[in-house]
């Protein structure tokens, strides 16, 4: 029944190791991503002939300024599937919407997100579901495999490898963002200009049984580009600085290039008035559970 509808929820990078650079200069990682209640929607409207070609219309609080154009993630998505899966050129495109609720550019996947949405909305549109999506998905950014099933998962290589994440205990998730889009290269490249040495993949448990042993392991852990990216933009750090101060706050880190940052809670109420504080700086936030977790809501 039309108008399908996707979710397309933020990624958060727990943790972010760079381990080595391949000869191409992408860089290898180990990281655990998890995805938040936080998210876009894309929405497949109505069909239209093949010949008017697939359309989309941007709205939602960080919409304004965005491109709908072919270079858009989400059309680059559907042309993707398209040619991946053989699709006949008299199928149907398809009008969509996407309602930006996800800052951009910043660190959370959001544009990665938007893309696998498509992917599954768009095969199940165009009965081709049996079409393997990974590559596809990879051959669209980084983040976008990770993005498909939107469940917890350790991420490898240069985000093409997925593996199965520690389990993860009952977790309230705070996001905030300083209104700085922070752009990937700048980040990598003030990495690679400090001097500093590549990381060994982390060592984790098979499960956490609360949230206080999840911030205890993460502390033994790093993400990579934060320094970097706060020396680029310090308000980063006043950011992590509120975070920690919050009540009942056992963790903060930045997520992915930055700028946004998370921290962890075991209470939601707790995790919603810390995000309701850090609206009073003139920051964006936004505070629920993170998903897959036994309070899957």
């Amino acid at each position: 029944m039309l108008p399908a509808r996707s979710l397309a929820h933020a990624k958060i990078n727990l943790f972010l190791h760079i381990t080595a650079r391949r000869d191409n200069g992408y860089h290898e990682l180990d990281s655990l991503a998890v995805f938040t209640q936080t998210a876009d929607l894309l929405t497949l409207e109505a069909p239209c002939p093949a010949e008017h070609g697939m359309s989309l219309a941007i709205d939602g609080p960080f919409g304004a300024g965005l491109e709908a154009g072919s270079d858009n993630l989400v059309l680059r998505a559907a042309s993707a599937l398209r040619l991946a899966a053989s699709l006949s050129d008299t199928l149907p495109a398809w009008q969509m919407r996407l309602t930006k609720n996800l800052p951009v550019a910043s660190g959370i996947g959001g544009g990665s997100a938007d893309a696998a949405a498509a992917l599954r909305l768009l095969a199940a549109a165009w009965q081709c579901e049996d079409v393997d999506l990974a590559p596809i998905a990879a051959s669209l950014g980084a983040d976008v495999p990770v993005c498909i099933a939107q469940k917890s998962r350790r991420m490898q290589g240069i985000g093409e490898i997925l593996v199965a994440a520690p389990r993860l205990p009952r977790c309230a998730m705070v996001l905030v963002n300083p209104g700085v889009a922070v752009p990937t290269p700048a980040v990598f490249r003030a990495w690679k200009e400090s001097g500093a040495a590549f990381r060994p993949s982390a060592t984790l448990p098979a499960q956490w049984h609360d949230v206080a042993a999840l911030a205890e392991s993460l502390r033994s852990t790093s993400n990579d580009l934060q320094a970097p990216a706060i020396a680029l933009f310090p308000v980063i750090g006043e950011v992590l600085s509120h975070l920690e101060r919050s009540e009942e706050c056992h963790f903060a880190r930045m997520s992915g290039s930055g700028a946004t940052c998370f921290g962890l809670y075991a209470d939601l109420d707790a995790a919603c008035r810390a995000a309701e504080t850090l609206r009073a700086q003139g920051w964006w936030a936004d505070a629920g559970w993170v998903q897959n977790t036994e309070d899957r809501r």
